[in-house]
């Protein structure tokens, strides 16, 4: 009868998702940092700590986050550092929310947000680091952008599975979009979005994507921030920001810790150069589960 032959069409319809799950996957995420001249977490206008700069948006097709770090040296020049990242941030931001990206290019988003910061009107100096995380929603993969030396790990059972590479020019010197006064174009460092390392995988529902400045990986190891992801008890919006926020805290103390061999410090040893302690710095932290996608 028709009802049997639908009923055979239906289960091996159905048969068939179990290989290939046709369900759309989106991020749960948190966000928590500190600002390196606050003891705490003090959200100036937009997503901002201190010089950093973060932003989380949704779109049909894609999550998006993005991190920057705004370079601090402008401040000798009265610019205040955290223009250029938060601009840049808020830009990016409002393409996604427009439709205007492809989710496999995140380092087209990039490009698209520093040339609309190069056009606009506004005076604008500064520079910064940029890392951008999309998660397609029914193909499953991440595709990743990282200029400099924010970046992300992306954990499942327990293991680091996927990390950026850090881009320096030298010691403490990461890669950088710039824009610098005319008089000063050849001696500021600038490089081309184009320069991010861009990289493409699949996740698994309740993968664990941490997304952050490198005021967090500077001063935390991933032994710590492992530990304190097993804290992680399911992909609710509640246990995802506790955990951001004792990760953001932990990274916070160990930065003002003058006995404490950091990652920084242990990294500067290995360039010849004697020290100790934590990295004071803005930290910024993102921190998302891979979960179904619900409207």
């Amino acid at each position: 009868s028709v009802l049997s032959y639908g009923r055979l069409v239906a289960r091996a319809v159905l048969g068939g998702l179990s290989q290939t799950d046709s369900r759309d996957y989106s991020l749960v995420t948190a966000s928590c940092g500190f600002g390196k001249d606050f003891r705490k977490g003090i959200l100036k206008k937009g997503m901002c700590y201190g010089d950093d700069a973060c932003f989380v948006a949704r779109h049909r097709t894609a999550d998006v986050l993005g991190v920057a770090d705004g370079v601090g040296g402008w401040r000798d020049y009265g610019v205040d550092p955290s223009q250029f990242s938060g601009t840049l941030m808020r830009t990016c931001e409002r393409l996604v929310k427009e439709g205007r990206f492809v989710p496999s290019n995140p380092v087209g988003i990039l490009t698209a947000g520093y040339c609309e910061l190069l056009q606009n009107k506004v005076p604008l100096l500064g520079s910064s680091t940029a890392c951008i995380v999309v998660l397609d929603r029914s193909s499953h993969r991440l595709h990743t952008a990282n200029l400099g030396d924010s970046g992300f790990l992306v954990v499942r059972g327990g293991e680091v599975v996927h990390r950026s590479d850090e881009q320096q020019h030298y010691f403490n010197t990461p890669f950088q979009l710039s824009i610098a006064p005319p008089e000063a174009e050849g001696v500021v460092l600038s490089d081309s979005p184009e320069a991010a390392d861009s990289t493409s995988f699949d996740v698994q529902l309740g993968d664990i994507i941490l997304t952050a400045t490198d005021g967090l990986f500077d001063n935390m190891p991933d032994y710590m921030i492992l530990q304190e992801l097993k804290k992680l008890k399911n992909s609710n919006y509640e246990s995802i920001q506790q955990t951001a926020r004792s990760i953001a805290e932990q990274a916070h103390e160990l930065a003002y810790d003058p006995t404490y061999m950091s990652p920084f410090a242990q990294f500067a040893c290995d360039n010849g150069l004697n020290v100790r302690g934590g990295k004071p710095d803005d930290i910024t932290v993102l921190l998302s589960i891979v979960a179904e996608y619900t409207d």
